[in-house]
């Protein structure tokens, strides 16, 4: 790749703080006070957490399409979700499979956090999630049924379904919820866009309670077009691994209940952690290759932006998606911030896949899990670390490892060359 010599502005201007995170007043701060998922790993906080700390697989082979003609069969999918268990108020049968995933994390994030739906209706509250193909599983049933018919035998019911922004709607109706419902299409970085938005809208007042995340759901297409870009591992993905070969598409859903500090504390809630700045940029060099120098600068926004320095971050979440490519920048990336000091750096693809809008937000969810819990997410399927990577790579091999993380920064990189950091820190 050719040397850039100038970098493009971050797609969205980064908030003008007057000081760092850290330093601001009570008022000002924002913690994370819920959290909710829906993946292959498990359906609730609890459940999610426990596998990944097991290092626990839950890919497999697929059964949402035929899979005939494709030599790569294994996904991580969610089998046992029934939209009916979790949601109360919207009818699954006329929203989308991202949207349900959206609203049942969302509804578990309230629940968890021990609130109500009313109590968030009557406050100043909305939802930001993030997405790479929207309802996708939506948009294919009506690829196939103009394909087997024409365009006037489209379902109404389904077209209806099929808008992006369904999925944040999803959320706000579900949960009565009068605020924004903003669906960001950032592919998969998005989650850490969607944090990064809410973060904004918690500090700055203009909202006392924020849901953010992100949705996706496995689709024919999606998983053609990465085995056409040679990106599919056969059926395990080992990241940082020296035999590592690819990724494996995956979905679900994940939400983060997001509010002033002071409120919390006022409330009595139990606080995961302290959200403690983000950033975002753009490469705005190559479509799917990642560039390490646009990442290195995103990462040093974030840290500045949160008020923290490279000695003080204990562990990264990587966005370590197990492609040769991404990788090895990733960890150059890192090198480049941390110099001979790499924090320990971990994939929770190597467990769940590749849950594309979803991804970060997971990381995010397993970032505050750890601060809370002590504990160091695992690289499962690791064997061997790849020395091409370069000395001091720690990927926290095959289980969870007992620490007491205080700073820990999760990653969210997309095609395109949108990066999105997240900083999140044990309360202080």
């Amino acid at each position: 790749m050719p040397e850039q010599t100038t970098r493009t502005q971050p797609i969205r201007k980064q908030p003008t703080r007057t000081q760092p995170t850290r330093n601001r007043p009570d008022h000002q701060r924002v913690v994370v006070t819920g959290l909710g998922a829906v993946s292959s790993a498990g359906l609730g906080v609890t459940a999610f957490t426990e596998s990944v700390r097991a290092g626990r697989r839950t890919t497999s082979e697929i059964r949402s399409f035929d899979t005939t003609g494709f030599p790569h069969v294994h996904a991580g999918e969610v089998h046992d979700f029934d939209p009916k268990q979790w949601l109360r108020r919207i009818d699954p049968e006329v929203w989308g499979r991202s949207g349900q995933f959206a609203a049942s994390a969302a509804r578990m994030a309230v629940e968890d956090a021990g609130l109500t739906a009313e109590q968030l209706a009557a406050a100043r509250a909305g939802s930001v999630i993030g997405t790479t193909s929207g309802e996708s599983a939506v948009i294919e049933q009506l690829v196939g049924e103009w394909v087997s018919g024409e365009l006037k035998s489209l379902t109404p019911g389904t077209v209806a379904a099929a808008p992006a922004q369904r999925i944040a709607a999803a959320v706000n109706t579900e949960l009565g919820l009068t605020g924004e419902a903003l669906t960001l299409a950032t592919a998969c970085s998005a989650s850490n866009y969607a944090l990064g938005y809410a973060f904004d809208q918690v500090s700055s007042g203009e909202a006392d309670y924020m849901i953010a995340g992100g949705a996706d759901s496995v689709n024919r297409w999606a998983h053609a077009g990465f085995y056409r870009l040679g990106a599919l591992a056969e059926e395990v993905s080992r990241p940082f691994d020296a035999d590592r070969a690819g990724i494996l598409t995956a979905e679900g859903g994940v939400a983060l209940l997001l509010e002033r500090y002071d409120h919390a504390v006022a409330r009595g809630a139990r606080i995961y952690a302290e959200m403690l700045g983000y950033s975002v940029n753009c490469d705005a060099e190559h479509m799917v290759h990642p560039d390490p120098t646009s990442i290195a600068a995103c990462i040093r926004a974030a840290q500045r932006s949160a008020g923290v320095s490279p000695e003080e971050v204990d562990y990264v979440c990587a966005h370590g998606t197990g492609t040769r490519t991404n990788d090895s920048t990733e960890v150059a990336a890192v090198r480049e911030v941390f110099g001979d000091r790499l924090p320990p750096i971990s994939s929770l693809k190597s467990m769940i896949g590749h849950t594309m809008g979803a991804a970060s937000g997971f990381g995010a969810l397993i970032c505050c899990m750890a601060v809370h819990e002590g504990f160091l997410p695992p690289t499962a399927n690791l064997r061997q670390v790849d020395p091409a990577l370069g000395p001091g790579v720690d990927p926290v091999p095959n289980t969870a490892r007992p620490a007491s993380p205080r700073i820990v920064q999760n990653h969210g990189f997309a095609f395109g060359g949108n990066n999105a950091i997240t900083v999140f820190g044990r309360v202080a």
